[in-house]
């Protein structure tokens, strides 16, 4: 063997010995993270900032962490519809309440904010398994209130929190009434060539080209791509084309796997949406499209629209 070919054969197995090392000691910090830098782990505002009504909830999973939640409720009070937010990987709760705020004014919905194992003042670490779980407690929490309205409860999950809600609706068809997934990834998998590009040879999923050695190492792959196909409920696809972390092709593939099966999708792209901000971003558009959606399929006859602006738009169906 040549030296070229020797050094070559070191480097390739040097990368795949880090690769290795990395992934065991450090993914799920890659994966998750609640403590944004510079920030405490503990909420900087509770909704009583923005003047809503709400109620601290206290759950447990069916492992027994304790975890803890917000239902924040439409004043004045409806029965529906009831909002199961799931957030994105970074930071807590209290950070997405501007969002939910606007939420509730333009839905007239409540909402249901869990904090992940981990995360905000839950017990426990993260994990897919235990987050799976944290997320059916609190769904089987909301079916079990008298002040919400069970037929018309609907996830909402950005990035990983549509990860998330993919998982609960697939294993819950009965309860969940619809999903709205803004700015999501096909899969960790898929993900973690974007996040260390020098493991894209050894790690990737369907579309990597690589040998893949050490997707057998990750713990948490949320591969939405392999649930997507097999929920039923209708499923609103919401992508901002500026997403500067997770590629919005990643939207267009988990649209059209569902598509395959489900005639009840809806897929939406808003031009100047980054990650985070495309609910701001795209304006009156963004939340219109959440109203007619929500008219279509969740059946709420508190939505009353006089015009339907957004049949000028085009939707993939």
């Amino acid at each position: 063997m040549t030296s070229w070919m020797k050094a070559l054969a070191y480097g390739a197995g040097g990368i795949a010995v880090v690769g290795m090392a990395t992934l065991v000691a450090f993914q799920e910090r890659l994966v998750y993270v609640p403590v944004l830098p510079g920030l405490s782990r503990a909420y900087t505002i509770t909704p009583s900032r923005f003047h809503l009504d709400y109620e601290d909830v206290w759950l447990r999973s069916s492992d027994g962490v304790r975890l803890h939640a917000w239902f924040l409720k439409h004043s004045p009070p409806v029965l529906g519809p009831t909002i199961l937010f799931f957030q994105e990987n970074a930071g807590n709760i209290a950070h997405r309440l501007e969002f939910v705020r606007i939420m509730m004014q333009k839905l007239h919905c409540n909402v249901f904010m869990l904090s992940y194992r981990g995360y905000g003042a839950s017990d426990g670490y993260p994990s897919q398994h235990g987050i799976t779980k944290d997320a059916q407690a609190a769904l089987d929490h909301l079916c079990n209130r008298s002040d919400v309205d069970s037929s018309r409860i609907v996830i909402f999950g950005r990035s990983l929190g549509g990860a998330v809600g993919s998982v609960l609706a697939w294993n819950n068809p009965d309860k969940v009434s619809a999903l709205i997934l803004e700015n999501t990834f096909t899969s960790i998998l898929d993900m973690a060539g974007i996040m260390l590009p020098f493991l894209k040879w050894f790690i990737g999923g369907r579309g990597s080209k690589g040998p893949k050695v050490l997707n057998c190492l990750v713990r948490s792959p949320w591969s939405t791509i392999d649930v997507i196909g097999k929920i039923k409920q209708p499923i609103l696809f919401l992508s901002g084309l500026k997403d500067e972390l997770v590629p919005p092709s990643h939207m267009r593939v988990l649209y059209d796997k569902a598509a395959e099966h489900n005639n009840q999708c809806l897929f939406f792209d808003f031009p100047d949406g980054m990650h985070m901000d495309t609910w701001f971003s795209a304006g009156d558009r963004y939340w219109r499209t959440i109203q007619l959606f929500l008219h279509q399929y969740v059946q709420d006859s508190r939505l009353n629209f006089k015009d339907d602006p957004m049949e000028k738009d085009s939707a993939a169906k």
